[in-house]
Formats: C-alpha cells, structure tokens, sequence
C-alpha cells in the first residue's frame, strides 16, 4: 500500500490553524469527512476517545492520530503541517510539526495497520519532514510526499 492510495490532494493541509487538540483533529478530519461523506462530529469523537488510550505524537515533531471511524468505507487520510508546532501530547514532550490522521473501517485490521506502519517508516526520514515543512502549499506537500513514498519501495 502506498500513502497516496489513501491521501487524496484535497486532504493536504498546510499552515493548521487550530491550538487545542481536539481543534487540530476536527481541521484534519473535516476534509475527509466532506470527501467521503462521514460525520464528523463522530469522526472527531472517535479519534479524541483514541487519543485517551496513549498518545499518537511520536516525537521528532511528528503526530499520527489514528482511530477505525463508523461510517467510513476505505481507510483514508490527512496531512497537515504547522512549522511554529502545536501541543499534541508527544511522546518527547516536544510541539508537533506534521500531523498525519488516519482513518479506518471499523472492521479494518491489516490495511489500517499496513497504512499506520507506512506513514511512520515515511516520516522517520528527517529531510522528507523538513521538506514538508518548508513547502509554500498543500501541492507541494503532497508533490514531496509523493516522491518519498515512492522512494520507499526502491
């Protein structure tokens, strides 16, 4: 599986504006939920009851928010990026810088977790995050992501 098999464009969000977490969850879903015709209401809620159960800021300025949404057909994602960083709870204590939400299937097991192992072994590459970062706009992010991605089968 590819990331972008699950991350459309329109999904790619650069400079997030939210402060809170529960903000920062409901500007990453809020695409998702109108591309694939999901509440997102109950998206919001079903990753910030996920959230309860351990962090998803791996550290390194990296969050990967993830939860299995009802409703939802396909795993799919979201990407945003804040350079300043926003709290999120990380691992190491440190502001998070690139958020990448992923959204499964209730019933989902392997693909969520195939989709989940993927966007970390991505964002373990420091000059993919640092690019993201430095992007003017969601096409470049997702112009970058892209080119890592493919990097990641060679």
């Amino acid at each position: 599986m590819k990331i972008l098999d699950i991350l459309k464009p329109e999904c790619v969000i650069t400079h997030l504006e939210a402060t809170t977490k529960k903000d920062i969850l409901t500007e990453l879903s809020r695409p998702i939920a109108q591309e694939y015709k999901v509440d997102l209401d109950e998206m919001v809620s079903s990753l910030m009851n996920r959230e309860k159960l351990g962090a998803t800021g791996i550290g390194d300025g990296v969050a990967i928010p993830h939860g299995k949404i009802p409703g939802i057909r396909t795993i799919a994602a979201a990407v945003g990026v804040n350079a300043e960083g926003l709290k999120f709870d990380a691992l190491d204590g440190k502001p998070c810088h690139i958020f990448f939400l992923l959204v499964a299937p209730t019933n989902s097991a392997s693909g969520h977790l195939k989709a989940l192992a993927r966007a970390a072994m991505l964002l373990k590459n420091t000059a993919l995050r640092q690019r993201m970062m430095e992007a003017p706009s969601s096409e470049e992010v997702y112009r970058v992501i892209k080119e890592y991605d493919s990097l990641l089968d060679e």
